[in-house]
């Protein structure tokens, strides 16, 4: 392996780098977690993750990771041989339908072609053919991150109202909680899942369940055998600022930096931020004269873009290069993807000059590697933040995935 100097370019669409101010307030002796100073705590994090949720609903905080989150929203609110419709836009909406298998749930699976996000249309039909309301939940992937497709999950709830059918929305925000727009209130989701190790810059181990009126009354008259994943477990403690089993106490310190973060910043400008790296990240690849994965405009996802390889060229071999050569990670293609797809992701902590410097990584990477392109990739981007730097009215339109 080469010797390489200064900081390792972590540029995988998640975990994301922690940026050093979430790592000092990690960095914390462990406290008493039934003591009055984590009750301090508990309740500060607690309210603030329901203003980045942008939810008036409760959001329960688990120590595990996204998957077990998606397991907790189905097994509270859904019971075995319930019917349920998922919608096939990637790796991970392809997991979540298998767990929902697993858990003895009759999936219904939308097929997609992983280059689209949830059609609602698609969803209309099918809930129009719905006559007795057999179907209990939609479930959608907010931000494929396998893919770089954003799913427009408002148009999602228009059609299931227009439809007004009954079945609750649940919706993975792993990977946009904190960098795209999501509105959980004001979209009418019922469950919204959500991690730490993207957006929020936080390391993996705490997931999310923004959950609404209508999903805790469904949990309260039924739901699956569950203890660990129970809701009504861990609302009562909530209410005073305590957990009811031993909580990520130094991870809990990090969330509540990572929302005085996104907070300073102001969540519309962290989106803004996100969009306009997206767009620079967009124009490179196209000035590269390779194909970004995700075939509609309104869809591009802002936290990360999946690039398209030639045929005959591998993209692990190329990813592979690049690390050896520039110490950079970039994500792999999952799934179907493997190897067709390499991703870049430009979410969470990050600047005009990362993002300048993961470019140029990718860009001497394709020549390394012999993959057909054209130079000045990075330098179209350069020339695009050096455009919208400060001035408003030059950045990209905040595209409300709505």
């Amino acid at each position: 392996m080469t010797l390489h100097t200064g900081r390792h370019f972590l540029q995988i669409p998640g975990p994301t780098n922690v940026p050093d101010r979430i790592l000092r307030a990690i960095d914390r002796p462990t406290i008493d977690h039934r003591g009055p100073e984590f009750q301090e705590l508990g309740a500060s994090v607690l309210a603030g993750i329901r203003r980045i949720f942008q939810t008036e609903s409760p959001v329960i905080i688990y120590p595990a990771s996204g998957t077990g989150a998606w397991e907790a929203a189905l097994v509270n609110c859904l019971s075995s041989g319930d019917r349920v419709l998922m919608a096939e836009t990637g790796h991970f909406a392809s997991l979540w339908h298998k767990m929902a298998q697993r858990l003895g749930l009759k999936v219904e699976f939308i097929p997609g072609d992983w280059r689209r996000g949830v059609d609602p249309a698609a969803v209309a039909e099918r809930l129009a053919k719905d006559k007795a309301h057999t179907i209990k939940a939609v479930c959608c992937v907010h931000n494929e991150t396998s893919t770089g497709v954003t799913s427009r999950i408002a148009e999602v709830r228009k059609a299931m109202d227009a439809e007004r059918h009954p079945a609750l929305l649940m919706v993975d925000t792993i990977s946009s909680l904190g960098s795209i727009e999501y509105r959980h209130d004001a979209w009418g989701v019922d469950v919204t899942v959500g991690g730490s190790q993207k957006g929020l810059m936080l390391p993996p181990g705490l997931s999310f369940n923004a959950i609404s009126k209508k999903a805790l009354a469904a949990a309260e008259k039924g739901g699956m055998a569950r203890s660990f994943w129970d809701w009504s477990d861990m609302l009562g403690p909530n209410e005073k600022g305590f957990f009811p089993y031993t909580p990520a106490t130094n991870l809990l310190y990090g969330l509540q930096e990572a929302i005085a973060m996104l907070e300073e910043e102001g969540l519309e400008n962290v989106f803004a931020r996100h969009a306009r790296h997206g767009e620079a990240t967009r124009q490179a690849v196209q000035s590269w004269g390779l194909e970004v994965l995700c075939q509609d405009e309104r869809e591009y996802s802002d936290a990360l873009t999946a690039v398209v390889l030639p045929d005959g060229h591998d993209a692990d071999a190329f990813r592979a290069a690049v690390l050896e050569a520039f110490d950079m990670s970039l994500g792999s293609g999952l799934g179907k993807l493997q190897g067709r797809v390499f991703r870049i992701g430009h979410l969470g902590s990050f600047n005009d000059l990362m993002l300048m410097g993961t470019l140029a990584g990718v860009e001497m990477g394709l020549s390394l590697a012999g993959v057909p392109h054209q130079r000045g990739g990075a330098q179209r981007a350069m020339d695009y933040l050096a455009s919208t730097s400060g001035n408003s009215a030059a950045e990209p339109k905040l595209r409300v995935k709505a």
